[in-house]
């Protein structure tokens, strides 16, 4: 089995950072592509930010410049920090990763639980 667990989140005021952080761990063979998602009460879940393998990243428009994705492959990582939030930032923050376990042949993904992020005005 293979497990994300975050941390990080909570309350901050808009203007403030916050920084979440995500490890990956069990029988994980190979893992690919990791990433942050957000889903705000009422909306669909959205991409915040990824990065592969190779360490190239994507964000989303709304986070360019105010949000850092960085991972560590030796220690299947990844972590989110978060400058100049604002309210609309508010979202339950899941972590992904695209891995390979180990006895299978193909590429599956993985959510964490959720963390909580809150920015009030």
């Amino acid at each position: 089995q293979v497990q994300l667990v975050e941390s990080g989140g909570g309350l901050v005021q808009a203007g403030g950072s916050l920084r979440l952080s995500c490890a990956a761990s069990g029988r994980i063979l190979m893992t690919n592509a990791m990433g942050w998602y957000r889903q705000a009460p009422g909306k669909q879940r959205e991409l915040v930010a990824t990065v592969t393998r190779s360490g190239d990243t994507n964000y989303a428009d709304s986070v360019k410049g105010r949000f850092t994705i960085a991972r560590d492959s030796t220690k299947n990582t990844v972590s989110l920090q978060m400058n100049s939030l604002k309210p609309e930032d508010t979202a339950l923050y899941y972590c992904n990763a695209r891995i390979i376990a180990t006895g299978t042949l193909q590429i599956s993904d993985y959510w964490g639980q959720g963390t909580q992020v809150t920015v009030s005005s």
